[in-house]
């Protein structure tokens, strides 16, 4: 849909500010929420973080804002940098861009794009949250990235395909209505 590096950009800041608010809500609350409020005894994750002193990241306890601001820099690079281009060249392998249905060529770029980026936040998310006061092994580096993975995927490929991607799309296509309608006109 973006045609141009500025659109790109917009695109990509558009579906990593959303995205990334979800997966720290998602993290916080679904995956790490019960265990919080059982170290700490609190009736709310939100409270839980409060009496804790914030959230783990790497090895020191930082507020949420932190966390949502580390993410967001790693992803939003990650997706101009490697998630975007990739995503989009191997969609191209799939189907041919000119005769394919927009619907389904899309649909190929976001299932692209979480098959890439799902492995490779979950694996920065590792060495982010390790339990690094408990010492370090490799093996359990591995471990806890192949559960993100298998915590993350799911959420990931259901929410960027029928949440995230489509109301990303809408917004996109009312912020570039005027070129987008120039480039019709012009077939």
């Amino acid at each position: 849909m973006p045609r141009n590096q500025f659109q790109r950009c917009i695109f990509a800041l558009l579906t990593v500010i959303i995205t990334v608010h979800g997966y720290v809500f998602y993290s916080l609350y679904v995956i790490n929420g019960s265990t919080l409020m059982s170290v700490t005894g609190e009736s709310s994750v939100l409270s839980a973080i409060k009496t804790q002193g914030g959230v783990m990241l790497c090895g020191k306890l930082v507020p949420i804002w932190a966390i949502v601001l580390v993410e967001f820099c790693l992803a939003y690079l990650l997706e101009m940098l490697v998630g975007s281009p990739a995503s989009f060249r191997l969609a191209c392998k799939v189907f041919d861009m000119k005769t394919t249905h927009p619907v389904i060529f899309e649909t190929a770029i976001i299932c692209a794009t979480v098959g890439i980026m799902c492995p490779v936040m979950s694996f920065i998310a590792a060495w982010l949250y390790y339990p690094y006061y408990m010492g370090f092994s490799i093996l359990t580096l591995l471990a806890n990235w192949v559960k993100l993975v298998c915590y993350n995927f799911p959420f990931a490929f259901f929410s960027q395909l029928f949440f995230i991607q489509p109301f990303v799309r809408t917004v996109f296509k009312a912020l570039f209505r005027k070129d987008i309608e120039a480039r019709a006109k012009q077939g």
